[in-house]
């Protein structure tokens, strides 16, 4: 069994037609096959699915990285999303004939290798992480690129301990450093990035419902620098509520970090179930990337109960989810297994 690893960095920027058409030009390496390219100019974000021979997979996320952080300028960026960086997260997922502590040690030999190349603070994170806490994504991430600054200034205050300083690239902010912000690579499962619209201008609905599902939980009273939070409705879900200025509505934006626990099915229908207690109607959904056939197949057996064949099951997930709202929806091309056979990777 050849090995095959999925590659998805998020770059920080997704209006520039011409900038995302070189970046992603810059990954186009024999063994490595770029899978999708979806930019966001609300986000101001693209993500970018590739999968291959690690090997390649790994020069492409590096050549790939290198260019972003030529032609991205964070001095200059703003986006509905949360962002360190010029390559904002840059995750490698073992699909097949190849375990996590592989793909671990791929993400941060990539790393090291792009912070010696662009001068770019460069954090680990998920299973490449340095230590326990800086695991976690969103620690990495906390203060976003604004900041970073005090993080690599000597005796400026902030709220970072034991994530402060990067693991590649400079120490103190440099010049390098305010263009290119921070960029994380590391090694998790397979993530499925999923979006449901709510049909409001201002998030407000949105927002509560990402406090409530997620499952960090919300923080319910402060006293000082103590905080009471409250658990959230699912611990494998990340959620926040934003704004679509383009298409006037919101979304409840959520990473589903375990499939098993939560897949599209469940975030979809909690998502409707909570925004009718406000007496909204959800306008169906969006899939950022790419997702396992499974967690497809599943919301089709339930919309569906008496469909058999894998083609008439994602069908009936993606009428039920509303998965076409802003387009048709190429099951082909976003199915992991499917975009990988096709792509003959």
């Amino acid at each position: 069994m050849n090995a095959i690893v999925e590659c998805v960095p998020n770059i920080s920027e997704g209006r520039d037609a011409d900038l995302i058409g070189a970046v992603v030009d810059a990954a186009r390496i024999d063994g490595c096959s770029i899978l999708s390219v979806e930019p966001d100019a609300d986000y101001n974000r693209t993500v970018i699915t590739m999968a291959g021979a690690p090997d390649a997979v790994a020069e492409a996320a590096t050549a790939l990285s290198v260019e972003a952080i030529q032609r991205i300028d964070m001095r200059q960026h703003s986006g509905e999303h949360p962002r360190l960086g010029a390559v904002d997260v840059c995750p490698f997922i073992p699909i097949q004939g190849i375990d996590m502590e592989a793909c671990a040690s791929l993400a941060a030999k990539v790393g090291e290798e792009v912070a010696k190349r662009t001068g770019a603070p460069v954090f680990l994170y998920g299973a490449s992480a340095s230590s326990p806490s800086r695991t976690k994504l969103s620690d990495l991430r906390r203060g976003e690129y604004e900041g970073l600054e005090a993080r690599l200034t000597e005796g400026a205050e902030t709220r970072h301990d034991g994530t402060r300083r990067p693991d590649h690239g400079p120490l103190t902010w440099t010049e390098e450093a305010a263009k290119s912000g921070g960029c994380t690579y590391g090694a998790r499962p397979v993530l499925i990035a999923y979006n449901v619209n709510v049909p409001e201008p201002d998030a407000v609905v949105a927002k509560h419902i990402g406090t409530i599902v997620r499952g960090s939980g919300r923080i319910i009273a402060r006293e000082g620098d103590r905080k009471l939070r409250t658990a959230g409705m699912i611990p494998s879900v990340q959620g926040m509520g934003v704004v679509l200025e383009q298409q006037g509505i919101s979304q409840v934006s959520m990473n589903l970090t375990n499939a098993d626990e939560c897949g599209v099915l469940q975030a979809f229908e909690t998502v409707k179930s909570l925004a009718a207690d406000h007496g909204l109607q959800v306008t169906g959904s969006e899939l950022v990337g790419l997702i396992p056939l499974e967690s497809m197949l599943e919301a089709g057996r339930w919309y569906a109960p008496t469909a058999v064949e894998d083609a008439h099951l994602v069908e009936a997930a993606v009428n039920g989810l509303g998965l076409d709202a802003f387009g048709p929806f190429e099951a082909e091309s976003r199915i992991i297994e499917w975009a990988i056979q096709e792509a003959g990777a």
